[in-house]
């Protein structure tokens, strides 16, 4: 591709773009030199690159001098009720109770398959949250599942519960589509290395759940994935299908990505748990990339014990992935939240329903600290995420092919994308610069606090957490009237409302913890849930 010669008025206007403002003299400087580094972009623009190929520099949120914290031995009470006699009592139920049902040869794994395989039949239709069903794969698994067990086989707590993928996992010889139009019929050769652990712990692969395109939001090639409280507003994004799936029982548990928060969000509209494990404890070999140094894979479940049970099969070093770190993983469930400090921001307590989680916490026996971060421009390290998408899918930019996505408006990904390519790259340098100091203060605040409390709606906690890799349970803590939400241009944007009637929907927290130390989030949350009560609650839609 030929450029045409830059004159000042080009450099002028250039100037504008990113803020900054040269002389009439530092222009010519650069008119004559320009040239060659426009050619050495073009030259580079030409070489395509594979979506799974990193940066040469891979984030890593550990500090220097960290120290891998200890972890439990694994342990989560097995203890379940008398098998219901209802299928949908069976279907909501959490995935321990499954399992101690399983295990107990009260309930087989090609039942349970069935009873959610009518499910997602009879609401799919409603909520969009299925992009693929593996109907005749799931029962296959099953029935091995089921044929292990009786031979004396017991691959451990996930052993014939059905789950669902994210339709960014790669599944050999199944679509895996990444919600976006331009990639509708790829189909991968290879099981992402998330989909070989669950297949190894005997889970059953029910299909693949929507994702909001290209992993933001919650509209796809197939439609509006719905929350099940309130079928007339979506799921949010971008684990929107997961979500919603795991919330309406249609599986038993539901994998997620999250980049900046596509696990946690959609996880506190639809009502389930959603654990955001540490960057780098999972492996994100054979998933979409949209952000290398940001994504990251975890669980939704409809409960936070669940939430433990799934990231202990899915935790472990994976040397596909530069992003891999070797950590343990585990978790007493019986380990008391008393004597806890949590800490919370004052400044984003704002809404009355958050601040009586405070008060939940204080009767749990914890100690509620009021502590504070520095005021830094947080929400300007958000355009590190806008930079590596944009190169991740720079192709659908210069091909013109983004214009095929279904949405379009401001805040969609082709308008980020083309925006992207005029970020300056010594501001992104310094925004790199940002995010360690950032990942500073956090490193300190931890050494003051177990875990910090903060709301889903108000704050920068969510770009904070995901920028410095620290692990988030999102948990529902109550319910709230709301009339339909609409899906906000971009994040920390305020959530619009629309008239109509009003709906009966969950209301969230999430607890964030120190790196590698997802069993201090857990312990609190579990203690949260079982004394709020309010985790057995069953959506509109069923």
């Amino acid at each position: 591709m030929t450029h045409h010669p830059i004159d000042d008025a080009t450099l002028a206007a250039a100037e504008r773009l990113v803020g900054v403002e040269y002389t009439e003299t530092e222009r010519a400087q650069m008119r004559d030199n320009l040239s060659q580094q426009i050619t050495f972009a073009q030259q580079r623009r030409a070489v395509p690159l594979a979506n799974a190929l990193p940066p040469a520099t891979v984030f890593d949120p550990r500090l220097r001098g960290f120290a891998m914290p200890a972890q439990a031995a694994m342990h989560v009470p097995d203890d379940a009720p008398p098998l219901p006699d209802a299928d949908v009592d069976i279907a909501f139920a959490p995935v321990r109770h499954l399992s101690a049902w399983i295990a107990g040869r009260k309930l087989n794994s090609e039942r349970l398959t069935r009873i959610y395989l009518d499910r997602i039949r009879r609401l799919n239709p409603l909520l969009f949250c299925f992009a693929t069903v593996t109907e005749d794969l799931a029962l296959e698994q099953a029935a091995r599942a089921d044929a292990l067990l009786a031979a004396g086989t017991w691959l451990g707590p996930l052993h014939g519960i059905p789950y669902a993928a994210k339709d960014v996992l790669d599944t050999a010889g199944i679509v895996t589509g990444w919600g976006a139009e331009p990639y509708a019929n790829r189909v991968p050769e290879t099981d992402a290395t998330v989909v070989r652990q669950l297949a190894a712990a005997g889970a059953v692969l029910l299909g693949k759940t929507a994702v909001g395109a290209l992993a933001f939001g919650d509209i796809w090639y197939g439609g509006r994935v719905r929350n099940p409280w309130n079928t007339e507003e979506g799921s949010r994004g971008s684990s929107a299908g997961s979500a919603s799936a795991t919330g309406a029982g249609l599986v038993g548990f539901a994998i997620g990505t999250e980049t900046l928060g596509s696990i946690v969000t959609p996880a506190a509209r639809c009502g389930v748990a959603g654990l955001r494990p540490t960057f780098g404890r999972v492996s994100r070999a054979g998933a979409m990339a949209l952000c290398w140094s940001l994504d990251k894979v975890g669980p939704l479940c409809r409960s936070v014990d669940d939430t433990a049970l799934v990231l202990a099969a899915i935790n472990g070093f994976d040397a596909a992935d530069d992003g891999s770190i070797n950590a343990p993983f585990g978790w007493d469930a019986t380990a008391p939240a008393k004597g806890m400090r949590v800490g919370y921001l004052a400044a984003d307590f704002t809404d009355p329903r958050d601040v009586a989680i405070l008060g939940a916490v204080r009767r749990l026996g914890a100690q509620v600290v009021p502590i504070a971060l520095p005021d830094l421009p947080y929400p300007a390290l958000q355009n590190l995420l806008h930079a590596e998408a944009a190169a991740a899918f720079e192709e659908l930019t210069l091909e013109n092919t983004d214009d095929r996505m279904t949405r379009q408006d401001p805040g969609a990904w082709p308008n980020s994308f083309r925006k992207a390519r005029f970020l300056s790259a010594v501001d992104h340098i310094q925004l790199d610069r940002l995010r360690r100091r950032t990942m500073q203060e956090m490193d300190t605040l931890f050494g003051t606090i177990d875990v910090l409390l903060a709301p889903m709606e108000t704050g920068a906690m969510t770009i904070i957490g995901n920028m410095t890799g620290h692990p988030a349970l999102a948990l529902r803590v109550g319910f709230s009237l709301q009339s339909t939400r609409q899906m906000p241009a971009y994040l920390n944007a305020p959530v619009q409302e629309a008239h109509g009637p009003a709906h009966e929907v969950p209301h969230a927290i999430s607890i964030l913890a120190p790196l590698f130390d997802e069993a201090k989030a857990l312990t609190l949350g579990r203690a949260l849930e079982q004394a709020l009560g309010v985790a057995a609650r069953r959506p509109a839609v069923d």
